[in-house]
């Protein structure tokens, strides 16, 4: 019982950091139907730039206290609103509507992304520690929980609840969703969506971003390939959750988070392989996915 319950707090961590990745390319996906493959390298970028700045104001001035790992964290969410309005207007803004260009012009970025990573922070895995009111771990039982991936599941949740009032209360959510359902219509009622498409993307992007940063300490590094990685298993979870449905990326990156966490026990070649299977069953069953509109 204790090694289940291990299980599946480590998996409900996992998938709570990748729904920091999936949820904002879901609302891309779902809204703007643009096929994202820099998603991956923007989660990156974060990365890196939130390490760097974490580490760097760490070693500069230690009176700052555990403050450097928030203000790492800001500057993860500030790469990523740069990032994602630089890539929104310069590049995606251009392919609208035109799938094959949206992949050629977004794997073009992805690379150019990845190659900027080496340029500044180098080819080498980066090792980063827990910040020191994080590290350490408290015992429910025989079942040890530590404070970082504790720490891990509150934040991603209270992300979650934030994202759901939002698309469910206010204005600009009622417009992403209706927006998600019919974008010519809200098109037609005079609402710029374009505006909107803009702002949806700026906020996935610093949604990975954070996710990128808060992910290095949770390894214990950051590494140039880490985007690619990651980049499969969100287009999986969004696969799964549905298309546009914050909650259903929610729901799927626990699973898949679970199903990594016991196959990394048990059998740790076939995580991708059972991850890919379950997508499969639930497409089969449901192809718009577990909490996709049907259209």
């Amino acid at each position: 019982m204790e090694l289940h319950l291990t299980l599946v707090f480590n998996g409900l961590a996992t998938g709570m950091l990748i729904f920091l990745l999936a949820a904002g390319l879901s609302l891309i996906f779902g809204l703007m139907s643009v096929l994202n493959f820099a998603h991956g390298a923007l989660f990156m970028f974060g990365a890196y730039m939130g390490t760097w700045v974490y580490i760097l104001i760490g070693g500069w001035d230690s009176n700052l206290g555990n403050l450097n790992f928030f203000i790492g964290m800001a500057a993860a969410a500030g790469i990523g609103i740069v990032l994602g309005y630089l890539v929104e207007r310069f590049t995606v803004r251009q392919v609208y509507g035109n799938h094959l260009r949206q992949i050629l012009i977004t794997t073009g970025v992805m690379l150019v992304v990845g190659e900027l990573v080496k340029v500044f922070w180098g080819p080498n895995v980066i090792r980063v520690v827990q910040p020191e009111f994080l590290t350490g771990y408290f015992a429910v039982g025989d079942v040890r929980l530590t404070y970082y991936r504790v720490f891990i599941i509150i934040f991603s949740t209270v992300i979650l609840a934030l994202l759901l009032f939002m698309l469910k209360k206010s204005k600009l959510g009622i417009v992403v969703r209706a927006g998600v359902e019919n974008s010519e219509m809200i098109q037609a009622l005079g609402i710029n969506v374009r505006k909107v498409f803009t702002l949806v993307f700026i906020f996935g992007t610093m949604l990975a971003c954070i996710g990128g940063f808060m992910w290095g300490p949770y390894q214990g590094q950051v590494n140039p390939a880490m985007g690619l990685d990651l980049m499969l298993i969100a287009f999986i979870v969004v696969a799964i959750g549905g298309l546009g449905s914050v909650a259903g990326s929610a729901i799927a990156a626990v699973l898949v988070g679970l199903s990594e966490a016991y196959m990394a026990y048990y059998f740790p070649p076939g995580s991708l392989a059972v991850n890919m299977l379950i997508m499969a069953a639930v497409l089969l069953i449901r192809p718009t996915g577990l909490f996709g509109a049907t259209r």
